[in-house]
């Protein structure tokens, strides 16, 4: 059932965020609720649940009614976390959970058009408006395509999907994801680890229509601005790219990028905002593995804010 939906790393994010009566706490991945459940049964705490997909919201708004005012549900997307908080007059902030990436219930839905293991139309927009993966597969140019497909799929071949697209939209619009995995399989040959060769362009192409690489950099930061001191900040990502956005900027955050030449000349470094948890990643246990194979390739990483002032936007 929906309801009973479990989401990768839930006790150890749970533990990370160690949630305490009387705080507060912002999902800004709602999706089904779980981080949220498991925070509000952990501790008698309040909630913040943000997400821009309208079928979260709804199940958010219904979940809402056996919390007793404890879950506040709000439209909008994690970037904005900090003035979502402020608009609801939500604070201060004890700690933030993100969960970076689609959800098991979008991709489980055909009619969302994320996935390519059952025909849907060619969608993948998380909230619903905006321009869809039909919109980009149907409009761009090839390089521009080619481009999407590398920097976001990190697909080597991109190039050679790009062309397969165009050749194949000249013939007759890309509108299904059964049509666009044909297409790309048609340029990619399979692969010896199993994976299908469809599934770099579909990441690709989903990353460009969520801008989730932006979105990501945008939710640090404001995590960053809105948690007080010794609030925690757990993220959890399932793709190389995202991950070492959450690496890069918690190592920049805590003084532990690569350190600066002598040499070179000096310049001003501002005080460590957060403090690392745990050095390294942390993954799936071996219980959680055997039961959800997603889990696998899930990355948590946690900090603790300090008292500095959060990092000024580069070249402000």
């Amino acid at each position: 059932m929906v309801g009973q939906h479990r989401p990768v790393l839930i006790r150890e994010v749970i533990a990370a965020l160690a949630p305490q009566d009387g705080g507060r706490y912002i999902d800004g991945t709602f999706g089904r609720g779980g981080y949220t459940r498991g925070l509000l049964e952990a501790a008698n705490c309040t909630v913040l649940a943000i997400d821009r997909d309208p079928e979260a919201l709804s199940f958010g708004a219904e979940m809402a009614k056996g919390f007793g005012g404890r879950l506040r549900v709000v439209a909008g997307t994690f970037g904005h976390l900090d003035s979502l908080a402020d608009a609801a007059e939500f604070g201060p902030i004890n700690g933030v959970t993100l969960d970076i990436g689609v959800s098991s219930p979008q991709i489980d839905t055909p009619e969302r058009g994320f996935s390519f293991r059952t025909d849907g139309p060619l969608d993948m927009r998380m909230s619903l408006s905006g321009q869809s993966a039909a919109d980009l597969v149907n409009g761009l140019g090839e390089e521009d395509l080619a481009n999407i497909i590398y920097q976001y799929g990190e697909e080597r071949l991109s190039r050679r999907v790009a062309k397969a697209i165009v050749r194949a939209r000249a013939i007759s619009p890309i509108l299904t994801t059964s049509a666009l995995a044909d297409v790309v399989r048609s340029a990619v040959p399979k692969s010896k680890d199993g994976i299908d060769p469809a599934t770099r362009t579909f990441q690709g192409l989903r990353i460009a229509v969520n801008d989730e690489l932006g979105e990501l950099e945008r939710g640090l930061t404001a995590a960053e601005r809105c948690l007080v001191p010794g609030g925690r900040l757990a993220i959890v990502a399932f793709h190389s790219l995202e991950d070492r956005i959450v690496k890069n900027f918690l190592a920049d955050r805590s003084g532990k990028s690569a350190a600066v030449s002598r040499y070179a000349p000096p310049k001003d470094v501002a005080p460590p905002s957060f403090t690392l948890i745990s050095r390294k990643a942390i993954t799936a246990q071996p219980d959680e593995l055997a039961a959800n194979p997603r889990a696998r390739s899930a990355k948590l990483r946690v900090a603790e804010r300090t008292d500095a002032p959060a990092h000024l936007p580069k070249g402000a």
